[in-house]
């Protein structure tokens, strides 16, 4: 009998290598190459049958299609994100830090599909049936006609599957806990991970159900496991947010049946997560009008416009190296600001030491936030609040410019909604003037700077910050 063959896998990255060591050559992690089975998994054992026997069939590019077939949860903000509802046939990966709500945001949409007379499956792996039954309890949801199994291995996952009628939704908590008899090396591995969810992926493709894995987030926000299962799914989301304030964000990273990049908002309460209809609102509550350093920009996330209050400090540093903290928003990007306040507007900012936050606990990751950052900089430099009733948006450029962004109707329309009445942008548009606000374009960053400063005074005029 010939010796089964095996490689190292790293469990970070997936990457294989032919011994062990202890340094992954592709991520650069430490300790996560683990011996796996080569000879096992999808396709494995006896060669017997030729896979090149049996030709496809070759169809012309032009011709009728159907569009998707999807399954509607009732929850709007759900819906939207995923482009419109479950869609038959397709797998979803589902990832977020331990604890987010996960769980319970699945749990209520498969609460809202069974009450519609749909047949839905929650097949967990973590919790026994009696825990998802507390928690469905605690919800309000233990009523409804969800059919619950407890069970890890794959084989009889899909088996209870095929035994009897083909259910529209399949919630698998979570593909990381799920082990193959085709694998054998342990549950969480690279190999069981990838061969688990190409099952399922199999199953979603051959019934016509759709099927919701729920993967786990690494320290470094990727979902654990390797990335190769992100392309095996048709549809990516990740759940957001931190506990120490009550929203969530759910938010699409691929959707080959959607627009990505679409975001969901949550409340979470006692009785489960509740939807957010009007984001900005809550983004902007308790915001500190009159505090110098506050500025409003008008983002967008997805095809949504959504107003952020971004936070900023300026003080000097009794340090030689001063400090930059930056919560919600990329740090070399706010370096990037400083440098071009420091050269191209002659701020003396550097020296400081600089906190910003984005309040609410919101990421964003757009370049227009580049004038409100710098507007919320020299806001707080110069003890000069800027106006309540004024957002800004605009990209700065490394020459100082300030260059127009995309979506500039939606935005002005956004903050005409929630009662603004004037914005700070570069250039716009014939038809984005219209909107009725008083809008100031700048064609560089140091007018901007020079409009701000006129209203304030610097913190300390003896130590030439200008």
């Amino acid at each position: 009998m010939a010796k089964a063959r095996s490689s190292f896998v790293c469990q970070s990255c997936g990457a294989t290598t032919t011994r062990w060591q202890g340094r992954c050559d592709a991520c650069g992690e430490w300790n996560t190459i683990v011996e796996e089975m080569t000879d096992s998994g999808v396709g494995a054992g006896p060669k017997s049958a030729k896979a090149g026997s049996r030709p496809t069939n070759l169809v012309p590019l032009s011709g009728e299609t159907e569009s998707a077939a999807r399954v509607v949860s009732g929850i709007a903000e759900l819906d939207r994100v995923t482009g419109g509802g479950f869609v038959m046939g397709s797998a979803l990966l589902v990832g977020g830090d331990p604890g987010i709500g996960k769980s319970t945001l699945l749990l209520q949409a498969a609460a809202a599909l069974a009450n519609l007379g749909r047949r839905v499956v929650y097949v967990s792996g973590e919790e026994a049936v009696a825990q998802v039954r507390l928690r469905a309890q605690r919800l309000g949801l233990g009523e409804a006609p969800v059919l619950l199994a407890a069970e890890t291995n794959v084989e009889i996952i899909l088996a209870t599957l095929e035994n009897g009628p083909a259910p529209d939704l399949v919630i698998i908590d979570s593909i990381q806990t799920l082990w193959t008899d085709r694998v054998d090396s342990a549950p969480g591995t690279v190999t069981q991970v990838r061969t688990s969810a190409q099952a399922l992926t199999r199953f979603a493709k051959k019934s016509g159900a759709a099927v919701v894995l729920v993967g786990h987030v690494t320290k470094d926000g990727q979902i654990a496991g390797p990335r190769v299962v992100e392309h095996m799914v048709d549809a990516v989301l990740y759940f957001e947010g931190d506990t120490s304030h009550t929203f969530r964000i759910l938010r699409g990273v691929k959707n080959r049946y959607g627009a990505t990049d679409e975001i969901g908002v949550f409340a979470m309460t006692e009785l489960g997560l509740e939807e957010v209809a009007n984001p900005s609102a809550l983004f902007l509550d308790q915001r500190d009008e009159g505090a110098a350093g506050s500025a409003v920009f008008a983002g967008m996330e997805g095809t949504r416009p959504i107003l952020i209050e971004i936070q900023a400090l300026v003080a000097p540093s009794p340090l030689g190296t001063p400090r930059r903290a930056v919560v919600g928003w990329d740090a070399a990007r706010l370096s990037m600001v400083v440098a071009v306040l420091e050269t191209r507007c002659g701020v003396r900012i550097g020296a400081n030491d600089i906190y910003l936050n984005v309040a609410g606990g919101l990421k964003i990751n757009e370049p227009a936030a580049d004038l409100a950052v710098a507007a919320a900089l020299i806001s707080s430099l110069t003890s000069s609040p800027l106006p309540s009733d004024s957002v800004y948006f605009g990209e700065i450029s490394l020459a100082g410019g300030v260059r127009p962004v995309v979506h500039g109707s939606l935005r002005l329309r956004e903050a005409q909604k929630l009662g603004f009445k004037a914005v700070s942008t570069g250039r716009l548009t014939n038809a984005d003037r219209t909107s009725g606000l008083e809008v100031s374009e700048y064609s560089t960053l140091q007018e901007l700077v020079g409009r701000i400063a006129a209203n304030g005074k610097p913190r300390e005029p003896d130590r030439d910050e200008w």
